[in-house]
């Protein structure tokens, strides 16, 4: 069986806000439908999901990412360093892989968030075709649309 491909993101973005006040917005995941864009109908299906982040929290929620069609997504919250780092890892969803590390530290001007994501496509020999003609670009404009929101919200 051959192994699958991994593809990456990777996304930096200076907030002029302080490392806890980062912290504070991106450990509640219920700040994560504020910077998804609207059309991925994100809803969050978990009970607790209204308290910060803590190692082992897992996190059910539906997005529609394709013809309004829902898909149900699960991730495990790891690697929670306040106020430095967490990552989720999707444990059911549509990837074969997700692991997304989320990285803050303070830098001249506030903070700097970094993103970056490791997945897999689990479309056998189509993989790379679905994820240059499909994946690549939603993945794309999903974070894009983060950084104009983040901006937003938090350039003062």
């Amino acid at each position: 069986m051959a192994m699958s491909k991994s593809y990456f993101i990777f996304r930096e973005q200076i907030l002029p806000i302080s490392i806890d006040e980062a912290w504070s917005f991106f450990s509640s995941p219920h700040n994560l439908a504020k910077i998804t864009p609207e059309k991925l109908n994100f809803k969050i299906k978990s009970d607790g999901a209204d308290k910060p982040i803590y190692d082992g929290m897992k996190i059910a929620y539906t997005v529609s990412p394709l013809l309004k069609i829902p898909v149900r997504w699960l991730t495990e919250i790891k690697n929670v360093k306040a106020p430095h780092q967490f990552s989720d890892t999707q444990l059911k969803g549509p990837y074969k892989k997700w692991e997304h590390l989320h990285t803050f530290e303070q830098v001249s001007g506030g903070v700097k968030m970094t993103d970056k994501i490791e997945y897999q496509v689990g479309f056998g020999i189509f993989s790379s075709a679905i994820n240059k003609l499909i994946i690549e670009r939603e993945l794309k404009n999903i974070f894009d649309y983060r950084a104009i929101v983040l901006k937003k919200l938090f350039d003062k």
